[in-house]
């Protein structure tokens, strides 16, 4: 992430955007060559953890998609280092906000078919094809990387990752990092150059502070950090397998299930043609 002026012209935009998912669709793919070994840890509240620590944190009140509420809980061994990084980011004077957590499969579908998020998508690659309706192989390829189309691609549902903001503790401001919590731009990129230095500069030190505690970033995205998965083994070079896992989890007794079939994508080409056709017809409303 180095500090550079910000890039213009829509050329320099459009080859930077196509250039960058391209980049995430083959990390991607590696991420989901390497082997996991889950070892069935269960779950662990964010907030309820953060309260007993006596670290303020902050938590989106949104909606996930529908009525379904955000999961404010990850793996057990990696909820201490997060609450660590809250209590880091206090002493420099901000406060973290998690925007999201764990996901189960029905929820990791249906964001990805949720229409201000399904049309953001479209209208990217409208934009990235000249003006051109994407075509289902494009909307497959890009949706793999912008939501995690394929349960073995994702690490929301490996419980092993959270999406963050961070605020200022003296005015309540967001510290900017160009755009807020849920963008889907050429200003996603972790290392975009159309963000300013100083917002280059709060990504960098936003992510210096949730690496020190070993939550590393994902280059795709400005907001997401996550440990213990296999985007995290694999960026992190470690040899080893995954110890997390894409599960199923039951709140009632805190013991996980692995997926049956992690390859398959959660929305098929039939569903996206569909999916593709409805967003069109939105768009042009």
């Amino acid at each position: 992430m180095s500090s550079q002026t910000p890039r213009t012209d829509e050329s320099a935009r459009r080859e930077f955007w196509t250039y960058h998912m391209e980049r995430s669709f083959k990390l991607q793919q590696a991420m989901a060559e390497r082997p996991v070994e889950e070892c069935s840890e269960g779950f662990a509240s964010i907030p309820d953890a953060a309260e007993e620590a006596g670290v303020p944190m902050l938590f989106s009140d949104s909606k996930i998609v529908g009525d379904l509420d955000r999961i404010f809980y990850i793996r057990q061994g990696i909820v201490p280092d997060l609450i660590n990084i809250a209590r880091d980011m206090r002493e420099r004077g901000w406060i973290l906000k998690i925007e999201d957590g764990y996901r189960t499969r029905e929820m990791q579908t249906l964001l990805g078919q949720k229409p201000i998020v399904f049309d953001m998508i479209v209208k990217t690659c409208q934009w990235e094809n000249g003006g051109e309706p994407p075509s289902v192989e494009m909307m497959m390829r890009r949706s793999t990387c912008l939501i995690a189309n394929y349960p073995n691609r994702g690490t929301h549902t490996m419980g092993a990752a959270v999406d963050i903001s961070v605020f200022s503790l003296e005015d309540g401001s967001e510290v900017s990092r160009g755009k807020q919590y849920l963008e889907m731009s050429e200003y996603t990129p972790m290392d975009s150059p159309f963000v300013t230095p100083e917002e280059q500069q709060n990504r960098k030190d936003i992510t210096e502070l949730m690496e020190g505690h070993g939550f590393l970033h994902y280059p795709g995205e400005f907001w997401h950090y996550n440990k213990g998965d296999t985007l995290y083994h694999y960026l992190a070079k470690t040899g080893l397998p995954a110890q997390y896992g894409c599960v199923e989890w039951d709140p009632e007794t805190n013991e996980v299930t692995p997926y049956d079939d992690i390859t398959s994508p959660l929305t098929p080409p039939n569903v996206m043609a569909q999916k593709i056709e409805q967003a069109l017809a939105r768009l042009s409303s």
